[in-house]
């Protein structure tokens, strides 16, 4: 089964905690030895799997992000204005392949699976897959 989830983003750069609602897929799909595929299909978006511990990463990947991937660049080409949030997206990629054991996915102690916005506010979709 593959589920659609619609979310809103509130700022140009975000990074959106969906690790329950992946969570809550596996659960409700019933799968206890697998996989699960978090796929966002936008090209200024992205899933990463990073620390959920301390909000300090989030906000430091992003900062990092904006050092080195700038918005106002005269040599960027893109009639949009928004190459960043392009090279961003592309830097993180588009999806992630969780593996899930006795139905629970199997994430390290500090790890969380983000919805990445770097081209907001919007209202977003990301599609998840059951592999059993």
């Amino acid at each position: 089964m593959i589920k659609k989830h619609s979310i809103n983003t509130n700022m140009r750069d975000e990074m959106i905690d969906i690790t329950h609602l992946v969570q809550e897929f596996v659960t409700k799909e019933n799968v206890q030895e697998g996989a699960v595929i978090v796929y966002c299909p936008h090209t200024t978006a992205g899933i990463t799997i990073n620390e959920n511990a301390d909000p300090d990463v989030k906000s430091d990947m992003l900062r990092r992000f904006d050092e080195i991937y700038p918005w106002n660049v005269v040599k960027d080409m893109h009639a949009e204005g928004n190459t960043a949030s392009h090279m961003k997206a592309s830097t993180v990629g588009a999806s992630q392949t969780v593996i899930v054991s006795n139905g629970k996915l199997l994430l390290g102690v500090w790890q969380g699976i983000y919805f990445c916005e770097f081209d907001g506010p919007r209202v977003r979709d990301f599609y998840l897959k059951s592999l059993n």
